[in-house]
C-alpha cells in the first residue's frame, strides 16, 4: 500500500526534527561536561595556588616528575628487543650483559624516583578530593616498594647466572616461581595488588579533583598495564604504560620548575655535600 506523498513528507520532517533535537541535546551535554571539567580544574588550581609541596619540596618533586618517567621509559625501551619472559631475559643477559644491566638499572632507578612524584600529585589531588589523594598516593607508593623488591630478585638472578651458568639459573628461577606461587603469605605478595590498582585509583582521583584533565588522567591509569614479577621484560603494553606516565607527569614537573625561584646558594652547597658524600660512600663503603 502506497503512502500519500504529504504523509511521507510529514514523517520525514518529524524524523529530521527528532534527529536535530537529539543532536542539540548531545551538544548540550558535551558542553555541560566540558564546563564541569573546566570548573574542577579551576577549583583545583585555585586550591593549589601558591601552595608548593612542603615535602619533598618543589625541586625534588619536579626532578622526580620528569626523571622518574624518563628513566622508566629508557629502561623499557632498552630491553624491548628481547622477549619479555624470564628464560629469554636471562639469555639476553648472557649475550648483552651491559645492555641488560643498564636497562634494569634504569627501570629500577625510575621506580624509586617516582615516589616524590606520586606524593606531589597526591597532594594536589588532596587539595580538593582528600580521600582520593590519600588512597591513590598510598596504594601507588606501596606498589613501588613491590617493584623495587622484584628488581632485587632480578639483580641477584643476573649475577648468579655469571657464577652458575644459564641453564642452572633457568632451573633455579623455575623453582623460585613454584615456591612463590605456593607461598601463602608474604608482604610483597600481598602488595602486588596495589602495584596495579593504585594507578587506577590515582588516575580517577586526578580527574575527579581537577588535578589533571581527562586525557592525562587516562594516560596515568595506563600504568596499571605494566607487567610485574621477577625477570619480566618489555611487553607491548609496557611501552604504552610508560608513555602514559610520561604524558601525565612530565608536563607537571616542567610547570613546577617554572613556578618559583631558583634554588638558593645554601641549597646548592648542601646538594654538593650530599652528592660528594654519596660518591665517597660508594667508593669506600662496604662491598659485601
Amino acid at each position: 500500500m502506497l503512502m500519500h506523498p504529504a504523509y511521507r513528507a510529514e514523517t520525514r520532517r518529524h524524523r529530521q526534527d527528532g534527529q536535530e533535537h537529539m543532536n542539540v541535546e548531545l551538544r548540550g551535554r558535551i558542553t555541560r561536561w566540558r564546563q564541569a571539567d573546566a570548573d574542577r580544574r579551576a577549583a583545583n588550581v585555585a586550591a593549589n595556588l601558591s601552595r608548593q609541596p612542603l615535602f619533598p619540596g618543589r625541586w625534588v618533586s619536579a626532578i622526580s616528575l620528569i626523571g622518574g618517567p624518563a628513566l622508566l621509559m629508557a629502561g623499557t625501551l632498552l630491553r624491548s628487543q628481547f622477549n619479555y619472559f624470564f628464560p629469554d631475559q636471562l639469555a639476553a643477559y648472557t649475550r648483552h650483559p651491559a645492555l641488560i644491566t643498564t636497562a634494569y638499572a634504569c627501570f629500577a632507578c625510575g621506580t624509586i624516583l617516582l615516589w616524590p612524584a606520586v606524593m606531589t600529585l597526591a597532594q594536589r589531588i588532596a587539595a580538593t578530593s582528600p580521600l582520593w589523594g590519600m588512597w591513590g598516593g598510598c596504594l601507588v607508593i606501596l606498589g613501588l616498594f613491590t617493584r623495587t623488591f622484584q628488581f632485587g630478585t632480578d639483580h641477584l638472578a643476573f649475577h648468579l647466572t655469571d657464577s652458575f651458568g644459564l641453564q642452572s639459573m633457568i632451573n633455579g628461577i623455575d623453582d623460585y616461581y613454584l615456591a612463590w606461587r605456593d607461598t601463602r603469605w608474604h608482604p610483597f605478595r600481598t602488595l602486588s595488588g596495589p602495584a596495579f590498582i593504585g594507578w587506577v585509583v590515582l588516575a580517577i582521583g586526578a580527574y575527579r579533583s581537577g588535578a589533571l584533565g581527562l586525557g592525562r588522567s587516562i594516560a596515568l591509569g595506563l600504568m596499571s598495564a605494566l607487567a610485574l614479577g621477577t625477570l619480566k621484560g618489555t611487553e607491548p603494553q609496557s611501552i604504552i604504560a610508560a608513555g602514559g606516565l610520561c604524558i601525565a607527569f612530565i608536563p607537571l614537573g616542567i610547570s613546577l620548575l617554572g613556578n618559583g625561584p631558583p634554588p638558593s646558594k645554601r641549597a646548592m652547597l648542601w646538594l654538593i655535600v650530599v652528592i660528594g658524600w654519596n660518591i665517597f660512600g660508594t667508593i669506600y663503603g662496604p662491598r659485601g
